[in-house]
C-alpha cells in the first residue's frame, strides 16, 4: 500500500540557501530509491525560509529504508534539522 509523507519545514531566512541545497541533493538520492514514487520540494510562497516536501513510497518499508540511508542521516538529520525553527510531518497511507 502506498505510503506518503508531507513535511513542512521552516528555517531562518539566513539559512534558506543551505536548507534548499541539502533538500535538492536529498531529492536526487531519494528519486533513485527503488521504493520511491515521488519526492517534491517546494519553497512556500510568501514565507521566507518555508519549505513543503511531498514524498510517496511504494509502502511504509520503503520509507523506513529511506530513513535508514546514510544520505538521510547526513543531509537531513545532520544538516537540515539543526537549522529548522519549526518542523511538522504528516504520514498517510493510500486507500
Amino acid at each position: 500500500m502506498a505510503f506518503a509523507v508531507v513535511a513542512r519545514y521552516r528555517c531562518a531566512p539566513a539559512d534558506e540557501d543551505a536548507v534548499r541545497a541539502a533538500l535538492l541533493r536529498m531529492r536526487e538520492h531519494t528519486r533513485a530509491e527503488p521504493a520511491n514514487e515521488a519526492y517534491e520540494v517546494h519553497a512556500v510562497a510568501d514565507e521566507p525560509g518555508g519549505f513543503l516536501l511531498y514524498e510517496r513510497y511504494a509502502d511504509r518499508a520503503g520509507f523506513e529504508a529511506h530513513k535508514a540511508s546514510a544520505y538521510f542521516q547526513e543531509l537531513i538529520v545532520e544538516r537540515v534539522w539543526p537549522l529548522l525553527g519549526d518542523r511538522s510531518v504528516t504520514f498517510a497511507e493510500g486507500l
